[in-house]
């Protein structure tokens, strides 16, 4: 069984629906949870915000927030989630922002990408560094990651 059909069948036995928020991944973690057929009863919606006005207008992002810390970081992960769960019928709103290359920059490589899992309990935010693989693994990896950190937060 996939990743993403865990996923579902866990927000099913918690009753929980689920929404995404979406940068480098570029709406790929709602994809692979929509791959799955039935997953309508759980799958609430999913937004992709890859720039920072969409993030903005879309999710509720602080303008204050992008600037000072900048797209790539737990903070904006923080915020993306908790906009999403709170423009949404869910009860369980994953984030991911990073940069999946080529680029990056000493303070921000290629590879750091930032999550973010909102709920009605609080917002729990991790980064990870993948390193320089390439754009098509960073963001595989991503999604596997955003998937694992919902599975952890349904279990």
């Amino acid at each position: 069984m996939s990743a993403a059909a865990q996923v579902l069948d866990a927000a099913r036995a918690a009753g929980v629906r689920l929404a995404t928020a979406e940068s480098c991944t570029g709406g790929l973690v709602m994809a692979a949870l929509t791959d799955i057929p039935g997953s309508s009863d759980v799958v609430d919606r999913g937004f992709v915000t890859y720039s920072n006005a969409a993030k903005t207008e879309m999710l509720g992002v602080r303008g204050q927030t992008l600037a000072q810390y900048g797209a790539v970081s737990e903070q904006v992960a923080a915020e993306m989630a908790t906009g999403a769960l709170a423009r949404s019928a869910a009860g369980l709103a994953v984030s991911v922002t990073g940069i999946a290359g080529p680029g990056g920059s000493e303070f921000k490589p290629e590879g750091r990408v930032c999550f973010g899992l909102a709920t009605a309990l609080g917002t729990h935010t991790e980064t990870v560094d993948f390193g320089a693989i390439g754009r098509a693994k960073v963001r595989a990896a991503s999604v596997a990651h955003a998937l694992a950190m919902i599975a952890r937060a349904l279990g």
